[in-house]
Formats: C-alpha cells, structure tokens, sequence
C-alpha cells in the first residue's frame, strides 16, 4: 500500500478496511480516503514523491520512472525548463509539483506546471488531492492488475 500512497493515514485506513469484496471496493475505498487526507497527510504523499524529471533512486523509483517515461525523450531544453519550473513551483506552493504523469510528454508535463504556477493556494491544494488520487488509483491498479 505505501508504494500506492506514502501517507501513513491513508496506508492505515485502507489496511483496516480490509478484505475488499471486490477491486471496485477497493477503488472506492482508496478514492474516499484520498479525499479525506487532511493537509499534513497531504504533505507525507508528496514527500514521498520524486521530482517530474529528477530519476528517482531505489527499488521504489520502478513506478516513477515509468510515470515519467516521457520525460526521458524530452529534448535538453524541455528537461531544464522542467527542473527551472520545479524549483519555481516548490518556492510558491512549498512542495514538489505532483502530476499524473503516465502517459504525457515532457512538454506537456512542463505546459501544465507553467499553467498551474499562477493559482491561488487553495486552488493547487485541490488539484494536488486530486492528481495524488489519480496516481494512487493507477498504482493500485497495476497492484490488482485492473
């Protein structure tokens, strides 16, 4: 489960909700926990999660380095507009850039932090619960094998 989500909370609630009937409970189950992670749970996820483009190190960086696959044939200036971006990001919102990532391109990860670097904190905070839901889901799945 903490391979799914690094918030300890959230790890918690879905070992005590165990057995699940069904994958679709266990979906469920993870999404209303999701959305009930209260700030400081927030923060535990995404300290738990490496930098778009930054290689993540150890045995748990296998599901980031495939999320960012795209990051990888992003030419060098994509790459160092990505790492500008996140210094830029963390100094305004005080934590890394989190995004669903699987399947995009360099370019349009780098698009979408430049889009989101102008709202207002309480804006993010809601795009961030839900991209950290997004990337729980699709780990879980790859868990259950869909």
């Amino acid at each position: 489960m903490r391979a799914c989500c690094s918030a300890s909370s959230w790890v918690r609630s879905m070992v005590d909700a165990r057995p699940f009937a069904s994958a679709a409970e266990l979906y469920a189950v993870a999404d209303r926990t999701c959305a009930g992670l209260d700030n400081a749970a927030i923060d535990e996820a995404l300290a738990g999660h490496p930098r778009i483009g930054e290689r993540p190190a150890g045995a748990g960086g296998a599901w980031p380095r495939q999320e960012q696959a795209g990051v990888r044939t992003a030419d060098e200036a994509t790459r160092a507009a990505l790492a500008a971006g996140n210094a830029e990001y963390e100094r305004r919102f005080g934590h890394v850039y989190l995004v669903s990532a699987a399947g995009r391109t360099g370019e349009e990860l780098l698009a979408l932090l430049r889009s989101r670097l102008d709202n207002e904190r309480e804006v993010e905070r809601t795009i961030v619960r839900r991209e950290l839901a997004a990337i729980t889901r699709q780990r879980l799945e790859r868990v259950v094998g869909r």
